[in-house]
């Protein structure tokens, strides 16, 4: 089937998941086209691998040898982007991943794979070019721009580490939106609706909750936004994961946790139960000849598990959601009971846990009319759509700033620029000056998070402003400026008010 298009250099809308990655266009009619991939599937995994003959591979081919190769196969790199090799979510990571992480130039993170050593950004691009090939090859013309999505809660050095992505397969990520909001324009974009939604997006890698405002003539306001960057489907399983490790150790006294091969079948299966237990009250955790004992007989996984058992360990994860669930709604201004709406997204939010602890927490079910796997692709296209040339589609999108933005005083404490939840896109200015006599340069360092100490914030980068006339201390006046644009994505300037002399850059990303 040929789709036809507005346009013969389309945007189109990319889910970038860190599990799985879907994409979407709206074709001449203005109906969203999911992008097929394989056998009638939406969804390409999120992973990239060298085989032993030194291939690489994506997506479905990488993730068919997964078990086999589980060094050499990357996935859940989408965790990593943008983060320094000292963050704590790195060393999370490590726990978790058989391939190597090791600290690499910029203040970034290398991933070790076939004796090979990727950024975290290489590996997104390798991605992002498969979702343009398939696409490119289904559409029958070349796919050169795109809208792609990340979690709400991305900071402002992820974000541009995303389109870095793009740039390095010369495809033009023209806008970055966020995940829940993209959902919601799935759900209200050119519709009767009118009301007050809330996303929750738990996925595979992360969490996201959002309170969008949708009003008449396409306006999408975000009230107030939050999450977890390291909370998703992949945490979920770790849990089942480590319940069965635990088990296995206290049958056979043998920790199966440095033996990739077997944990990688365990990961799988792992996987496999959880989506069992969501349609069925009991599952078999069943793994033949994991490995062998002291006397060289072989050793197998078998249990049994409920529903309710898997209900008993996933709790905590859930109650973590729950919380950021109602500090979001705190902060939006509303009540529950004003909330029309409650959307699900992500494929964590099948299981049935998750579904009913919503319910008793909003006092109302959670709709089913979008599909939480295709929602934030579909929602994508039709913002891409509106960014057309002469796009006969008007749409108002009003987002917020996830964390706080500042910049570091002298006595350590975060100098807060734009609050958490602030308006994009904005911008502010202040004054600030010398320090000591004689100083003719200013070096601010930059944070984004909601802690008081600047230093336990992520920086994102350091400004520097030279060339100051020498003076006394506090005598210079420098205003420094800060913009936020639609995407959320930080650029400063700076302008000596005695002399005029100007500055402006975005922020120098991985500054150490």
């Amino acid at each position: 089937m040929t789709v036809k298009l507005l346009s013969d250099n389309p945007i189109i809308g990319i889910d970038l998941g860190t599990t799985n990655s879907c994409a979407a266009v709206v074709d001449e009619t203005g109906k969203v086209q999911l992008i097929p991939y394989k056998d009638g599937s939406f969804t390409i995994p999120s992973i990239y691998a060298v085989n032993d003959r030194g291939f690489e591979l994506i997506g479905q081919e990488a993730k068919r040898q997964w078990q086999l190769n589980p060094r050499n196969t990357i996935y859940a790199a989408k965790r990593l982007i943008g983060r320094s090799p000292s963050d704590d979510i790195v060393d999370a990571m490590r726990e978790s991943v058989a391939f190597n992480l090791t600290p690499g130039g910029e203040n970034e993170v290398l991933i070790e794979c076939a004796d090979r050593q990727f950024r975290p950004v290489d590996v997104s691009a390798q991605i992002l070019n498969k979702i343009r090939v398939v696409a490119s090859d289904y559409l029958r013309l070349p796919v050169r721009r795109a809208v792609v999505t990340v979690p709400a809660y991305f900071n402002d050095r992820q974000r541009q580490a995303v389109k870095e992505a793009g740039m390095l397969i010369d495809l033009d990520v023209v806008r970055v939106i966020n995940e829940p909001t993209a959902a919601a324009l799935a759900y209200g974009l050119n519709k009767s609706f009118s009301g007050n939604i809330l996303i929750y997006d738990l996925g595979g890698g992360t969490f996201d909750v959002s309170v969008v405002s949708v009003r008449a003539g396409n306006i999408f306001e975000v009230k107030s936004t939050g999450g977890d960057i390291f909370l998703g489907g992949i945490d979920f399983d770790n849990v089942l994961i480590r319940a069965v490790l635990r088990d296995f150790v206290e049958k056979h006294a043998i920790d199966l946790a440095d033996d990739p091969v077997a944990m990688q079948r365990i990961r799988d299966m792992a996987e496999r139960v959880k989506i069992d237990l969501s349609s069925r009250a009991e599952a078999s955790f069943n793994l033949p000849f994991v490995t062998i004992d002291q006397s060289g007989l072989p050793l197998n996984i078998d249990m049994r598990l409920t529903r309710r058992d898997l209900d008993t360990l996933m709790a905590p994860l859930v109650n973590r959601t729950l919380d950021i669930c109602e500090r979001v709604l705190a902060e939006s201004g509303l009540r529950a009971e004003e909330l029309d709406e409650i959307l699900l997204i992500g494929g964590q939010t099948r299981m049935p846990h998750v579904q009913d602890r919503l319910t008793a927490f909003f006092g109302k079910a959670p709709a089913k009319g979008i599909n939480p796997d295709e929602a934030v692709a579909i929602g994508a296209a039709l913002y891409a759509q509106t960014l057309q040339e002469d796009s006969p589609v008007k749409l108002q999108l009003l987002d917020v700033i996830p964390m706080a933005i500042g910049i570091e005083r002298a006595d350590g404490q975060m100098h807060v620029v734009f609050p958490r939840n602030s308006p994009t896109p904005n911008a502010k200015s202040l004054i600030t000056t010398t320090s000591r006599d004689g100083q003719t340069s200013l070096c601010m360092r930059i944070y984004q998070g909601d802690q008081a100490r600047a230093r336990q914030n992520e920086l994102l980068g350091e400004f520097l402003f030279s060339g100051i006339p020498p003076a006394k201390a506090r005598s210079p006046k420098v205003q420094l400026t800060f913009q936020v644009n639609i995407e959320g994505v930080l650029s400063m300037s700076a302008q000596d008010l005695a002399t005029g002399k100007r500055m402006e850059t975005r922020v120098k990303i991985g500054a150490k």
